[in-house]
């Protein structure tokens, strides 16, 4: 049964951000029988959308003036910030009734500063980050980490279970961003310690492919690794998430883990990690290549084959 068969009635919804992520949410949100009306600077991505059936904007109030509900997918807390509440942004044309699903990765506070600039003008909002990289964002199985009023979020998941795979309420506004922080700092650790260990593999001479294969199954088995393993031994760094997003998530928990008191030590050391390959020139590589980092110091190469 397709996502659209399930019974989500067709909406004529404003999509602002048509990057890795954004660009395959919209097209699955087109394909389930929305009316898009779509804005992003890269003007590629927007005649992209165009031609599979969407309508495009010049400024984020035209789009919110035509729509009810607008979903944002934005690199950073700046931009929402911009494309919400500046110049020509959704609340020129804020009222009762229409509501911002957020679907960036930002602060927590950025989130409630938002949501409490837009609720001035009577306009509800859910921070709504997501987790699975461009693979899941394509097939429509990311998962999604909402906060917000709860009645907000009852109207709109069907929107969100046409884009994802999972979909769990989690709070009060910016507890999803709090939640996508935590999820972030999982993996960013999760790559790591599959590098070390990928890496302890091939330094100690036995193939690590075959290492990867009689562990997996076990209680060392993720997702991250049957994710990013294969694309370590493969060379294949082609971003599904680049490095220079996920230091700017790290920021972001390392900020609030101060601000909440919440030391986060391994945190720490896995973004002094990232910020180290990013020196090397990986911040536009997939984040499978913290490996780097480990190769670099170990003076070998993870590859299928010792």
């Amino acid at each position: 049964m397709s996502k659209r068969q399930e019974g989500v009635s067709s909406m004529k919804i404003g999509f602002i951000g048509l990057g890795i992520m954004g660009r395959p949410m919209a097209k699955n949100l087109l394909k389930a029988g929305h009316k898009l009306i779509v804005l992003d600077m890269n003007k590629t991505a927007v005649e992209e959308l165009v031609a599979a059936g969407a309508g495009s904007a010049h400024t984020a109030a035209e789009i919110a003036s035509q729509t009810d509900l607008i979903i944002t997918m934005l690199p950073n807390s700046p931009h929402v910030k911009t494309v919400a509440l500046g110049e020509h942004g959704l609340i020129e044309s804020a009222a009762p009734g229409k509501v911002l699903i957020d679907m960036s990765s930002i602060s927590p506070g950025a989130s409630q500063e938002v949501a409490a600039g837009l609720a001035a003008k009577g306009m509800d909002m859910l921070d709504a980050p997501v987790s699975g990289g461009e693979p899941k964002a394509i097939d429509g199985t990311i998962a999604v980490m909402v906060g917000g009023k709860k009645e907000v979020f009852d109207k709109f998941k069907e929107i969100l279970d046409v884009m994802a795979g999972s979909v769990v309420y989690v709070g009060k506004i910016g507890a999803g961003n709090t939640t996508k922080l935590c999820n972030q700092v999982v993996v960013a650790l999760n790559i790591a310690a599959v590098s070390e260990a990928m890496i302890l593999a091939k330094k100690a001479g036995v193939d690590p492919e075959l290492v990867y294969q009689a562990i997996r199954g076990g209680l060392a088995g993720s997702t991250v690794m049957d994710a990013k393993a294969p694309m370590m031994m493969d060379r294949n760094f082609k971003p599904g998430f680049r490095i220079d997003l996920h230091i700017k998530d790290m920021a972001n928990a390392l900020e609030t883990s101060r601000a909440v008191g919440a030391p986060l030590p391994l945190a720490a050391q896995a973004m002094e990690i990232m910020q180290a390959i990013k020196q090397d020139g990986c911040g536009v590589e997939d984040h499978a290549s913290i490996v780097k980092f480990y190769e670099k110091i170990s003076n070998a190469e993870v590859t299928r084959k010792v």
